[in-house]
């Protein structure tokens, strides 16, 4: 099993960005260091508590102090900006990367993002604009100049016909450094997500957030299982991803309290503003047993117990083990970051994970 890195980040809001960008980025730069295998960073507009909002820029500021992690758009809202600047934007980073890129995409999920953009507020418009985007992505990858893309039921139309200057390369746009293009992961939260039935179908793949409880994964592997299968293809679990909330330290006294019990935990801190989110948007039904359980089963004690995995490294290799027996057969485990309260417990947390957790987690799996 591959270990990874997530983080959307979320920092307190009177906490200065200057100082919290720099610490995302040392995140990203440990882990590339400690060998994990990739790192996706979130962004959004209009929330200070997420201080990324644009991930190309941050994972550029990061390129040339990592040397193999790969660097994943975690995601890139594509019904935020025309296709066109994604696409060219994507290809671009692919190259200044040498194909250490992951595209990670996803509708972008914030009310706050689409009114102030003067989207509609609707989810499914954002949808719909994601579906289109991503289409007319592909098409610019995959097509040569003029491009004259016009698709179907698709309001995005792309074509350089009546400006190229084909003889000096006027009217072209790059296309990836990976052909025929980058890895393409998206992001999914809700239970029973159809979403993952497309990218199934598509050859995108999943990323299940660390936001939903363990008994809705299932449902993630079955769809993407099905998309596959309507394909032609079968589903190879090295392709699936799973986040989780975790904190590992060299003694359980000191897990427990860094994760759970101090009110200056940034897991409490963490999950108590997920909660909120989650309430107002109505998304909740991830923090559910079953959908009908009612609103006040969800506390935050109740989110810290379930959704994070903290101890040694002998107990959270044990939780994984028992998650992925739970889940299904994903290929990789992402570390979800947090901010960083006590930066030396942070630091030991993630060195521990990839340098003793792993390792056990591996072993284990080997000799099934």
């Amino acid at each position: 099993m591959r270990l990874g890195f997530f983080t959307m980040p979320l920092h307190p809001r009177t906490r200065d960005p200057a100082v919290t960008l720099q610490e995302d980025r040392e995140a990203v730069i440990l882990a590339d260091r400690l060998g994990y295998y990739d790192a996706f960073v979130g962004e959004h507009l209009t929330d200070p508590e997420e201080n990324v909002t644009n991930s190309f820029i941050f994972l550029a500021s990061v390129l040339a102090e990592t040397k193999q992690i790969k660097l994943g758009t975690g995601t890139s809202n594509l019904s935020h900006s025309h296709p066109v600047l994604i696409a060219a934007h994507a290809a671009m980073f692919d190259h200044l990367a040498k194909g250490r890129f992951i595209f990670g995409i996803s509708p972008g999920t914030l009310a706050s993002d689409a009114e102030a953009l003067g989207m509609d507020l609707a989810m499914e418009e954002r949808n719909r604009r994601f579906a289109e985007a991503i289409d007319v992505i592909l098409a610019i990858w995959e097509r040569e100049p003029p491009y004259d893309i016009e698709l179907p039921g698709n309001r995005f139309k792309v074509s350089t016909r009546r400006t190229q200057v084909p003889e000096v390369g006027r009217g072209q746009m790059y296309k990836p450094y990976q052909r025929p293009r980058p890895e393409i992961v998206g992001t999914v939260v809700a239970p029973h997500s159809k979403g993952v039935i497309a990218m199934g179908e598509r050859d995108f793949h999943p990323l299940s957030a660390n936001f939903l409880l363990p008994h809705w994964l299932p449902s993630h592997w079955a769809n993407y299982c099905d998309g596959k299968a309507r394909a032609g293809a079968k589903a190879d679990p090295r392709d699936w991803r799973v986040a989780r909330t975790i904190f590992v330290a060299d003694d359980e006294k000191t897990a427990e309290r860094y994760a759970r019990e101090d009110a200056r935990s940034p897991y409490r801190y963490y999950w108590d503003k997920l909660r909120g989110n989650m309430m107002r948007a109505k998304r909740h039904v991830i923090f559910k047993r079953h959908p009908e359980e009612d609103d006040s089963a969800v506390t935050l004690e109740r989110l810290l117990d379930e959704l994070v995995i903290c101890g040694t490294p002998s107990r959270v290799a044990d939780e994984l083990l028992a998650l992925r027996e739970k889940a299904g057969p994903f290929g990789e485990i992402c570390y979800a970051g947090m901010d960083w309260v006590d930066p030396r417990l942070a630091r030991r947390s993630m060195e521990l994970m990839a340098t003793e957790v792993m390792p056990r987690v591996n072993a284990a799996l080997k000799e099934k």
